[in-house]
């Protein structure tokens, strides 16, 4: 009997289909090592293990370099036939319907496992327990109430809006050295800047809205807590000149004021500088021409 040397295994990439378009990117991707002699029900018992399609739900489409694609007929034909070389690809289908299919990626339906309150209070290294020891948040005992909290956030934010400004020295024209101080306060059409603002990250606009917002959520509050308008904190809405904000003037779904999309921007009056700042443009240019004077 003549000696028969054992096929040597062939390394191949294994593919899933991303969807039905040709251009799309496979969806599984792996690189494996098979051996010629297997037939193709236990190639597909094997894929099986790397791409979770039962092997009666499995088509196989084997690409080979130089060849035409072909689609893998009989589950008891030799794998080997199919000449199989470097750079071959086996194209694994799955023929079931998509309702069948089970989606590994929608978590909506896993069961999730909660730590119930008392056994979270109760644990020693815990990062509650941690606080409890540093006597920080609400275990300081010297610590605010969030209504404490909030009514003293009230009276600041009342304060800056009704108080804060800033002396702009104006220059009436380049060249005309006439400085005179003009002091201004947080108001609706005013001009202002974001804080911090350092040339030449200056965030500039003109104010568009001063008043609470009862859409954006307050610390230590249920979201949909009814807390009267006057005692809600003040935000201050800007209309910015470039595209730099994160809204259109609106905030969770309530229109506070209009703009670009991106244009927007709702900052606390703490974090507002109101003054002489012209929108971006000529003045930039004579500012330029100024310092090179």
């Amino acid at each position: 009997m003549a000696y028969q040397p054992t096929p040597a295994d062939i390394s191949v990439v294994i593919t899933t289909p991303a969807s039905a378009r040709t251009d799309a990117e496979p969806g599984f991707v792996t690189e494996r090592r098979i051996t010629p002699t297997w037939t193709v029900m236990q190639l597909k018992g094997k894929l099986e293990t790397m791409t979770g399609i039962p092997p009666g739900s499995q088509r196989l489409r084997v690409k080979v370099p130089g060849r035409p694609d072909q689609w893998a007929d009989g589950d008891d034909q030799v794998i080997g036939i199919w000449g199989l070389g470097k750079g071959s690809e086996i194209e694994v289908h799955d023929s079931r319907p998509q309702s069948m299919r089970p989606n590994f990626t929608d978590l909506s339906s896993v069961e999730k496992y909660e730590l119930p309150a008392e056994t979270y209070e109760s644990l020693p290294n815990s990062v509650l327990a941690w606080k409890k020891n540093q006597k920080l948040g609400r275990f300081d005992p010297n610590a605010l109430s969030p209504e404490e909290s909030l009514r003293q956030q009230v009276q600041k934010d009342q304060a800056e809006v009704a108080t804060k400004g800033t002396c702009v020295w104006r220059q009436h024209r380049i060249f005309l050295f006439t400085l005179t101080p003009h002091i201004v306060g947080i108001d609706v059409a005013k001009r202002a800047i974001i804080l911090p603002s350092s040339p030449p990250h200056i965030r500039r606009g003109t104010i568009r809205f001063v008043g609470p917002v009862p859409t954006i959520p307050i610390p230590g509050f249920e979201p949909d807590a009814a807390i009267p308008a006057d005692q809600r904190s003040l935000w201050v809405g800007i209309e910015l000149d470039e595209p730099t904000g994160k809204n259109d003037g609106s905030v969770g779904g309530q229109r506070y004021f209009e703009c670009l999309d991106k244009h927007g921007a709702f900052v606390k009056p703490d974090k507002i500088e109101v003054g002489d700042f012209p929108p971006l443009g000529l003045d930039d240019e004579l500012d330029e021409l100024m310092e090179e004077i």
